[in-house]
């Protein structure tokens, strides 16, 4: 039997108006337990915190469209996944996607794929994140993702 600790989606409502982060135990039951998406793409979290998210992805031959670089389509799936855990976390709630606009800044063809989730707005009903993408010290991509709180569902 293992002491793993047990970790659900809603534990991390837990963490609004704190400013706490999970510990590293907490992060890798975090990235142990993530499906859908996030675990296809390779996404791990690297920092989950009242008002921040980090998380690293890993470029793989996978996210490569033809000519060799990371396809576009993997910045706005980023972007959505880091900033949308961000809003979680920030509302308490759950919530959802309701517009992603990604700026392509830079080529990327391997390495390590760092974002970082900070609010621009918090408001009850919607949230505003900016989500900056590095790669090798660069930036890459830059996403403004528009959340909508879930409150009750």
């Amino acid at each position: 039997m293992t002491n793993t600790p047990e970790f659900s989606y809603t534990d991390l409502f837990r963490l609004k108006g704190t400013g706490r982060s999970l510990d590293a135990e907490m992060l890798d039951v975090v990235n142990a337990q993530k499906g859908g998406l996030d675990a296809h793409l390779g996404v791990r979290y690297t920092q989950i915190a009242d008002g921040r998210v980090r998380a690293d992805l890993e470029v793989k031959e996978h996210l490569l469209q033809p000519a060799g670089l990371v396809n576009g389509g993997v910045f706005c799936a980023l972007a959505e996944s880091v900033g949308s855990l961000a809003g979680v976390v920030s509302a308490g709630a759950p919530v959802v996607g309701v517009n992603n606009s990604t700026d392509f800044i830079d080529a990327v063809r391997d390495g390590v794929i760092e974002a970082k989730a900070t609010p621009i707005q918090l408001g009850a009903r919607t949230q505003l994140w900016e989500v900056l993408m590095m790669n090798q010290g660069r930036l890459v991509a830059r996403s403004t993702l528009r959340t909508m709180v879930l409150r009750g569902k």
